[in-house]
């Protein structure tokens, strides 16, 4: 189901971020409680709470932040993306990435300079080392001398080819196995890797090109993996077919069936809750289309 993003009467662009969540949950025809919304988006209460009073330090690092803000929004029916700039101007993220654009580049007489001070720099040491042979020549013929024939008896003294191959024949018979994980060609380059003990075996993969959160319980109902992800995340879901998954914004979300791309866990901004992770299943899915 496509959630629709709307404005309350009594919101409007003035507000603080914190301002316009507690409206959106205390007015209107839809007045809902914290502990209820709590529940059902598995974010702690007091989290929430922070969101709408505007108390960021006691929600974890900037990406909880934005990521609980985004879900929470949705959920009440408000635009995300408004939401998480406000959120961004409040703790001053925007400003920070205009001050680094806006830095000043080098002028470009003093790399010139440099350059030319370079090349006299290099001209005078090589002038150095042509003065340095002249003079040493004989002292550099007889090292070189030396040189070729310890080369000569290194190379009489080193195993034949077939001893050599025996040996290596050996190692390799003696070493562990490794067991080589092959990777798909991901659509985001790859942040970071969670439920990396379960990649030899993992049928499923996914990757987060967007913000999204999500959650994967096994077949008992049991959480075992939550957590927001951000652009170039990947999970490597545990093997089997009795795994689902909640996603916060389901577009946000590509999945991979053995290495295969088989499409998006649903639309951008829509959440969806119960998605069975079964790899025929998901491999069947994409054959249809």
């Amino acid at each position: 189901m496509t959630e629709e993003f709307t404005d309350a009467p009594s919101i409007n662009p003035e507000m603080t971020a914190g301002e316009m969540l507690r409206a959106a949950r205390t007015t209107g025809r839809r007045k809902r409680e914290i502990q209820t919304i709590s529940k059902q988006l598995c974010i702690r209460e007091e989290f929430l709470q922070a969101l709408e009073d505007g108390n960021y330090t006691v929600l974890p690092e900037t990406v909880y932040i934005l990521g609980f803000a985004r879900n929470y929004a949705m959920e009440l029916g408000l635009n995300p993306d408004i939401i998480v700039a406000k959120i961004k101007r409040e703790l001053g993220i925007m400003k920070l990435a205009e001050a680094m654009v806006a830095h000043d580049k080098p002028e470009q007489p003093k790399v010139a300079t440099v350059d030319k001070v370079k090349k006299m720099v290099l001209g005078e040491k090589q002038a150095k080392i042509v003065a340095y042979v002249k003079k040493h020549w004989l002292w550099l013929t007889a090292g070189l001398g030396v040189f070729i024939v310890l080369l000569v008896a290194l190379v009489l003294i080193l195993p034949s080819a077939e001893d050599a191959k025996a040996t290596r024949m050996v190692v390799k018979v003696a070493a562990p196995q490794q067991v080589m994980v092959i990777e798909p060609k991901y659509s985001v380059e790859v942040r970071e890797k969670f439920g990396t003990e379960n990649a030899d075996k993992a049928e499923i993969i996914i990757q987060a090109v967007k913000e999204s959160w999500v959650k994967i319980e096994d077949a008992r109902g049991k959480t075992v993996f939550s957590r927001v992800l951000v652009p170039g995340d990947v999970y490597y879901v545990p093997a089997g077919n009795k795994h689902k998954g909640t996603f916060g914004n389901a577009g946000a979300i590509e999945v991979w069936v053995n290495n295969e791309l088989v499409g998006k866990i649903g639309d951008d901004n829509v959440r969806k809750t119960g998605v069975a992770l079964d790899a025929g299943k998901l491999a069947k899915k994409k054959s249809d289309k």
